[in-house]
This record gives structure tokens, sequence and C-alpha cells, in this order.
């Protein structure tokens, strides 16, 4: 459909979440012509986890060049990784910029969505209690959308302050407290140097220590600004080249990649100057196993007085103390929890009920599971971004491809006056096997540490196992032999 065209028919659409998938998505949408979608987001601003995560250090392990969209491509980053601010920035200015405003509703959460064959629509109700009818439904809450809180005997007994770091209280002045951070993985490697500026003594308590590589991240000069918003080229040579290394490298199959980055992490953590500590810090499981963090900040972190590194396990916490398997307590003011998402949830952190009553939690009873990450046979007319196994590479470009493919099926709808379309159970189970098979054949992601990759049954439901450029050679086409459809 061309872009000044507008759709034949009118298809009302409600896209849930209004981060970078949701503002991609609807940025397209209006290209088309299709103007009838609401963007429901619960919290109180757009922009997704850049405008949830507000944590001291926050920023992304992603390049900047390649962490934005190839429409909107920003030749000014302040640094080669940005920071939370500068991203949010980004992201607002996306949904001035292209006219999205008017369409989001903020504090508007959706909590239950539910198909009716009779009208072949989604019925939709938010936290409020409103009720909206839409035709077709987007997700776009992704993966990180659902906080993961441990089990730790005694938490709900802690005095103090207690918050998790993806929901950062801010109004909480942490200069000279005692504080006690539980985990060690993407946030705290971040935020855990920041807090130990001003605080007076910070436990980390780890359970696995993480690879930690360093990075080239130097910020850029005015000088160097000023050239490359006169000419981009040098941005847009370093996101090719950025992209390149990433199809290469995404599946560990690299083994000279691999060995490079093992060793600079090792000469990272080189750093730290207490032996126990940095045997303490040191991987035992082999590289990409878990999610590699980077950081210049963290291992030289471990050399000041008042952050010490505790890998003994917790026991339980009391009204004002952590205390650890060894018997050992140590006094607290506030916890931060570093835990993370329940990552492996997906669209069935909301109440989803498609054809027959099926609920999407029970469909995906053995862990997520959709044709190309975007559509589960039994939910018509039901498409997510950032859906299962389409994690990897840079999550905006991967985006970008699922937003193109979902609009050929909204098209699709316009143009052929269908009702509904519904991915068939055959394509749906032959493409996932070919996943999980490639999955199965990526040695690291199979080494058995523990991470948020894979689902309560074992099954890993995150990771993409093939490059940026083949999920988008993939996406590109829509056979209608691979989906069900019935006329209005």
């Amino acid at each position: 459909m061309d872009s000044a065209t507008s759709p034949e028919r009118s298809v009302r659409i409600a896209i849930i979440g209004a981060g970078p998938g949701g503002l991609c998505m609807g940025k397209r949408l209006l290209d088309v012509g299709f103007e009838d979608f609401v963007l429901f987001e619960k919290s109180d601003g757009v922009g997704g986890t850049w405008n949830l995560n507000r944590y001291p250090g926050c920023e992304c392990d992603v390049q900047s060049a390649m962490y934005s969209f190839s429409f909107e491509i920003k030749p000014d980053w302040s640094k080669p990784y940005g920071r939370q601010p500068e991203i949010l920035e980004y992201m607002h200015g996306i949904a001035k910029k292209y006219g999205l405003m008017p369409h989001v509703r903020l504090r508007s959460g959706v909590e239950r969505a539910v198909w009716s064959e009779a009208t072949a629509t989604w019925t939709l109700t938010l936290e409020s209690g409103e009720t909206w009818t839409a035709d077709v439904v987007v997700s776009a809450i992704g993966m990180f959308n659902d906080l993961a809180w441990p089990a730790i005997e005694g938490l709900d007994r802690f005095g103090g302050t207690l918050f998790h770091s993806a929901e950062w209280n801010s109004d909480h002045d942490l200069a000279g407290e005692r504080i006690a951070v539980i985990g060690s993985a993407a946030s705290a490697v971040q935020f855990v140097p920041e807090i130990r500026k001003v605080a007076r003594q910070v436990h980390l308590f780890q359970r696995t220590a993480n690879w930690v590589t360093p990075k080239v991240d130097t910020p850029y000069t005015e000088d160097e600004l000023a050239a490359f918003r006169t000419d981009p080229t040098p941005i847009l040579q370093f996101r090719a080249e950025i992209e390149a290394r990433m199809n290469k490298g995404m599946t560990f199959n690299q083994p000279d990649m691999q060995n490079a980055a093992v060793a600079a992490a090792l000469a990272s953590l080189d750093q730290v100057r207490d032996p126990e500590v940095r045997a303490g810090l040191r991987p035992t499981h082999p590289f990409g196993c878990k999610r590699p963090l980077m950081s210049n900040v963290y291992y030289p972190a471990f050399n000041e007085p008042n952050l010490a590194l505790v890998t003994e396990s917790i026991r339980e916490i009391t009204a004002g103390s952590v205390v650890t398997a060894d018997g050992r307590s140590r006094e607290v003011d506030t916890i931060i929890l570093a835990t993370g998402f329940a990552a492996t949830k997906y669209l069935s952190a909301i109440d989803v009920v498609g054809r027959g009553g099926q609920r999407i939690e029970d469909a995906w009873s053995d862990g997520a599971i959709a044709y190309l990450g975007m559509t589960t046979t039994g939910f018509p007319n039901l498409f997510m971004l950032y859906g299962p196994n389409t994690n990897n590479g840079s999550i905006l470009t991967m985006i970008e491809y699922q937003v193109e493919h979902i609009l050929g099926h909204v098209e699709r709808l316009a143009r052929e006056g269908i009702a509904w379309i519904d991915v068939k159970p055959e394509p749906m189970a032959r493409y996932n096997a070919e996943v999980q098979k490639a999955i199965a054949g990526v040695p690291v992601w199979n080494a058995g540490c523990n991470g948020y990759y894979r689902s309560p049954s074992g099954r890993i439901v995150t990771q993409w196992p093939f490059s940026m450029a083949e999920f988008r050679e993939r996406s590109a086409e829509i056979d209608p032999e691979d989906f069900a459809v019935a006329l209005r």
C-alpha cells in the first residue's frame, strides 16, 4: 500500500505499550494511512523501559548509532553508549515529531483482552475498568515488563526502605546509608558504582558472577558533535559496522570474537586488587551462557572500601539486616532488589483470552511460542512486538522488521475485507521446531547456567538463534498459506 493511499476500510487498532515498539508501530500506521489506533500506556509517559528504568548510571549496552530507528538517525549522541535520559529524550522526540501523542493514553494499563468470535473483535479491559474494542491488538509490552521479586524469607519483614531497581525510589536519599543490593546482573553493574559514591557501605549480594567486558565509550567532543550534525556519514558508517559485527557474532559461533571478549573481560577483572574478591567476581560459566554485560567502572569500584562483595547465599532478612547462610548478619538501612524481570512471560503478563476461551498462559504452558515471534495460533488479529525468540542484536532494528510484517497483515485486513487472520498450527510448530533446533546448536546457551532465557519448562523462549539479517529476510514476506482467514 502506497504511503499516500488510505486504507480501503477502517481498522481499529489497540497498541499495548508506548515504548519503542509501540511508537514505531504507531508511526508506521500513520505513514500508510491508518489513523484509528490508540497506544495504551500504563505508566506516566512514553518511552517504555527508558521511562521506567531511572536508576543511577542506567544506559544502553548497544551503541547508540545502532540503538536508534532507521527512520530517525540521531547523529549527535553525546557518547557511543547512550544514557537513559538521552535515550528517553530521543523517544519523546519521536512521539512528538511523528504526531503520536494524540493517540497515546497514559496511566491506562491493560489488564485483560478477550476475543469475540461473533464480532471478530478484541475487548480490552483497562485497570480503570473501562473497556475498549478493537479489530486488531498489537502487544508492545515486550519481555521486560513484569518485575521479578526474589523469594527470600523475611523480605516482607524488613523495616527499612525497600525497592526494585526498575522502580527506583528517587525521593529516597542514599547518602550515608548502609545498602544491600540483591542481584548482580545488568542493572546492578550500572548503578552499584554510582550509589557507592554516596553510601556509607554497599553490600552486593551475588548469586552468580557475570562476564563484564570494558567498552570504548569516550564522550564525543563538541567539535566532533558539530561535525556529525553537518555530515552524519561517519555515524552511518559506524552503524553499518556495528550491524555487521552483530550479525556475525550473535550466536557466539566465532571463536576469535569469543576469545577476544573473554580476554578483555579478564583483563578488566584484573583491576580488582583483592585476590579473594577478584576470584569471587570471576565467572565459572562460558561467555555468552548468560547475557554478557559491559562496564568500565564496575570492577574498579570493588577497590573502594565501602563496597563489599558477598557470595554467601541469603538465609533470611530481618527487620534491619540481611543474614547469610554462614550465620553472619549485616545491618542495612535500604535494600535494593536488582533481580530483573520475569522475561519469559511476554504477553501472558496480561490476561489474554483467545478463541474458544483459551488463555494465552495455557497455550504457553510449555513456554511462550509464536510464529516469527509475532503470532500464536488461536489468537486471531493479535500480534506481538519483541515477542518469543526475537531477543538478540539491536532491539530497535528487530522491532522495525516486526512492525513491517505486522503492517502487512493489517493492510491485508483492510484491502481484502478480511475479518480475522490466525496463524495455522502447522507452520507455527514447524517454525518453532527449527528455532529450537538452532538454539540447541548454540553450545553456550546450553551450558546449564542460570539466566532469564529459559521458561520454567526448560525451553529457551527468549533468544533468536540467527542473525538480524536473517530475521529481516524471514519476516519480509507473508505467505498466505501459513494463515487461516475469514472474510467479513
